[in-house]
C-alpha cells in the first residue's frame, strides 16, 4: 500500500480501510478521483489506472512532473528545513507563478518542498495567485521518496486541472468525489466552493451510472441533499477535531454511496 506524497487539508488517509472493500470489489475499474488533492485513494490501492482531476493547477504539475520521471531533487532547489531557505523558495516559486512558468519540474520541486515545510502543510494562496502560508517550524521533515516507484505506478493515469462537470468519465469507472467541505471557509482555490457547487456536484453524479462514493462533512444540510437525490447516507467519525469548541469534538463526515450493489454486504465487510 502506497503513502500519498503530500500533506493535504481534508486528506483521505483514514478514509481507505473504510473503503477498501468497495475498492477491492471494483479493482478493475478506472478510479477517478473528481477532488485529488492527495489522492489517497489511488495512492492506497496501487490503481493500474486513474484519473485524478483538481482545480489546483501546481499540484497537477507535480503530479504530472513525477509521471515523466523528472527528479525534483536534482532540479537545483534547496530542501533545507529552516526558516531562510523556505522563504527564499516561496519568493521563488511565486517568481515562477509571476513568469508564467508554473508547470516546469523546478515549480513541481518547490511545490513539494513548501507543502511539506509550510504551516500545518496547508497550500494557500492569496487573491493575486501567490502562495502565502507561513514557514511551518518542524523539528524534522523527511523529504526523500522513491520516485522510480511512484513513476512506474501513476504511469497509465490521467491527471487533469478542470471544474468537476468537464470530466470525460468513462463507461468503466468508479468515481470517489471529496468535495471542499461545507463549512465556511472553501477558499483553497480561486473561486472557492459555494453550496451551489455542492448541489452542482450532486446533479452531476445523479446524472452517471458508474459506482460511486460521495464523502463531505455532514453538516445538516449536505446530508438532507444526498438523501433527497437516493445516495445511501452512512456515518463515520474523522480523525480531527473542531478546534473552536472546548471539548475537541470530532468531525462527523458522511460517507454516501450511489448505483453500488449489495452495498450493505460491502460496507460491512
Amino acid at each position: 500500500m502506497a503513502t500519498t506524497l503530500l500533506k493535504w487539508a481534508g486528506g483521505k488517509r483514514w478514509i481507505v480501510p473504510v473503503l477498501s472493500p468497495i475498492l477491492d470489489e471494483f479493482n478493475d475499474l478506472v478510479l477517478v478521483e473528481l477532488f485529488a488533492g492527495g489522492a489517497a485513494l489511488s495512492f492506497a490501492s496501487e490503481r493500474k489506472e486513474a484519473i485524478l482531476n483538481d482545480k489546483n493547477p501546481h499540484l497537477i504539475n507535480f503530479y504530472s512532473q513525477i509521471q515523466r520521471g523528472i527528479n525534483i531533487f536534482s532540479t537545483g532547489v534547496s530542501f533545507k528545513n529552516d526558516k531562510e531557505t523556505f522563504y527564499k523558495n516561496r519568493k521563488d516559486f511565486n517568481d515562477l507563478i509571476k513568469n508564467g512558468k508554473e508547470n516546469t519540474p523546478e515549480a513541481a520541486a518547490l511545490f513539494y518542498y513548501l507543502n511539506k515545510t509550510a504551516y500545518n502543510g496547508l497550500v494557500r494562496f492569496n487573491n493575486k495567485g501567490f502562495f502565502n502560508t507561513p514557514f511551518g517550524k518542524y523539528k524534522r521533515i523527511n523529504y526523500e521518496f522513491d520516485i522510480s516507484s511512484y513513476r512506474d505506478m501513476v504511469r497509465n493515469w490521467n491527471f487533469m486541472c478542470k471544474d468537476f462537470s468537464e470530466v470525460d468519465i468513462p463507461t468503466n469507472a468508479m468515481i470517489y468525489a471529496d468535495p471542499p467541505y461545507d463549512v465556511e471557509f472553501t477558499a483553497y482555490n480561486a473561486g472557492g466552493f459555494d453550496w451551489k457547487d455542492q448541489v452542482r456536484l450532486v446533479e452531476f453524479l445523479c446524472e452517471l451510472s458508474n459506482p460511486i462514493v460521495l464523502s463531505n462533512q455532514a453538516t445538516e444540510r449536505i446530508v438532507k441533499l444526498y438523501k433527497s437525490h437516493g445516495f445511501l447516507v452512512t456515518f463515520k467519525d474523522a480523525p480531527r477535531s473542531i478546534s473552536c469548541k472546548g471539548n475537541r469534538e470530532k468531525v462527523k463526515e458522511v460517507i454516501a454511496y450511489r448505483n453500488i450493489p449489495f452495498i450493505q454486504h460491502l460496507i460491512n465487510k
